[in-house]
């Protein structure tokens, strides 16, 4: 791997993680189009430890609030009707899906599933049902209103993540409207609902970055991860507080219309031989 490829998917990651089109989608794409290689599913497992640090310091009070209550609540059964306790329990149910598909399907996702026939279908597909989620739920729920049905359904919605072009966030905001919960409340669910996975992830990804998955990976070096990490870190945290304040006050079919875009784009590429699908 090239510094100027460490730098360009660093910041790639951190544009992307939070945002409905796909982080792992488009660094698979970023790799192909400019670079003509695949950094990898690890490299991207990886870098996401930086984009979920910045979740870890953005929502740090709400983060050691509901882990305090829910650790105080386990002993003392008055605080387990709050709002933080049962939060802390939607996301350790919602957090199983993405482990179990993720460890039973492991193999496919490192290989059949960064085909980019595969990514720039996803791609489209899913921005038509986000497009439909976003002008069928009525959009009347909001945290107080938050059951563990509602966490369980978003938690298998984020194992779909697992396909690059799927996108976590995009599957677990697609899936809140539908269930009638704000874009912001969804969102702010999604967010939380990341950190067990993607950390796990990234920590489990560490002993294989270094290693090429297949002929043409891209092998970062040490520093080259860690640079790459701390950017997407940097620009994470940048786009975590912007979408927040998006989904608040505007739609999504900005990103159905962008996906589309990206997605056909793709597969123009692929059709013309332009760019290789493996």
């Amino acid at each position: 791997m090239t510094w100027i490829e460490a730098i360009v998917l660093g910041i790639v990651q951190g544009l992307t993680e939070f945002l409905p089109v796909s982080s792992s989608g488009h660094l698979r794409i970023t790799s192909a189009i400019f670079f003509d290689q695949d950094a990898g599913a690890s490299f991207t497992a990886v870098t996401q430890l930086g984009t979920e640090a910045a979740v870890l310091l953005y929502f740090a009070k709400d983060i050691w609030r509901i882990g305090r209550t829910w650790t105080v609540g386990i002993w003392d059964s008055s605080v387990r009707s709050s709002l933080d306790y049962r939060m802390g329990w939607y996301v350790i149910v919602g957090s199983i899906p993405i482990g179990l598909f993720g460890f039973l399907f492991k193999d496919q996702i490192r290989e059949t599933a960064r085909n980019l026939w595969v990514v720039a279908t996803t791609l489209i597909v899913f921005a038509f049902i986000l497009a439909f989620a976003e002008y069928w739920g009525r959009q009347t729920r909001t945290l107080k209103n938050f059951r563990m049905r509602d966490g369980v359904v978003m938690g298998f919605a984020q194992a779909l993540a697992l396909i690059p072009g799927v996108s976590r966030s995009g599957a677990t905001l697609t899936f809140g409207l539908f269930l009638n919960l704000t874009r912001e409340t969804a969102a702010r669910y999604s967010f939380l609902l990341a950190i067990p996975a993607v950390v796990m992830s990234g920590i489990f990804s560490l002993g294989d970055v270094f290693e090429p998955a297949a002929p043409g990976t891209s092998v970062p070096s040490v520093a080259q991860m860690v640079v790459a990490t701390l950017i997407a870190f940097a620009v994470g945290y940048a786009a975590i507080a912007w979408l927040l304040r998006y989904v608040a006050h505007h739609t999504l079919y900005v990103f159905v219309l962008y996906r589309v875009a990206v997605g056909t784009l793709v597969l123009a590429l692929l059709m013309t031989g332009t760019i290789s699908a493996t």
